[in-house]
């Protein structure tokens, strides 16, 4: 176990102290695909679906995702965020809502989590705003796109 820094001398959980880390500037990409019909593509589109605006309620609850990340994985830090930016867009060729969250932040630790959170809440919403309409819609590609800062370094993916 002396690979993961979440478990203490006795194999426990624990939150890892970030104390004595210096701080620097950190963001995080993270990404996720819905996948939709035709029928449903074409009633996000027009904005016809009868809980309201799909994309728009998607983009507020992917900021909320990511503001409530310690709240919901116990080993995460509260992180005081710059900026959480979220695009949601539409692809008709793959009858996909794509979606992209950055978080950034000037800390100890890194805002993957939260990147990561806000991507899978927002493909949450979207799968709830949708689904009385379509049953098998599917989320998919939940991804870390990149990550800057930190002792680890940068990280791109390659897409």
């Amino acid at each position: 176990m002396t690979d993961f820094t979440h478990f203490n001398d006795k194999g426990y959980a624990k939150m890892v102290d970030v104390g004595e880390k210096n701080i620097t500037k950190r963001t995080a990409t993270a990404g996720a695909r819905v996948k939709v019909n035709e029928n449903t593509f074409a009633l996000i589109k027009s904005g016809g679906m009868k809980k309201g605006d799909v994309l728009t309620v998607a983009q507020i609850a992917g900021v909320m995702g990511a503001k409530k990340t310690p709240e919901i994985i116990p080993m995460c830090h509260p992180i005081l965020m710059d900026g959480i930016d979220l695009d949601i867009t539409l692809s008709e060729e793959t009858l996909t809502v794509e979606i992209r969250a950055t978080v950034s932040c000037d800390g100890r630790t890194g805002v993957e989590m939260e990147a990561l959170s806000a991507a899978t809440i927002a493909s949450l919403t979207v799968y709830d705003m949708c689904k009385a309409v379509q049953k098998d819609i599917e989320i998919t590609d939940i991804r870390l796109i990149s990550k800057t800062g930190g002792v680890h370094g940068d990280f791109f993916r390659e897409e």
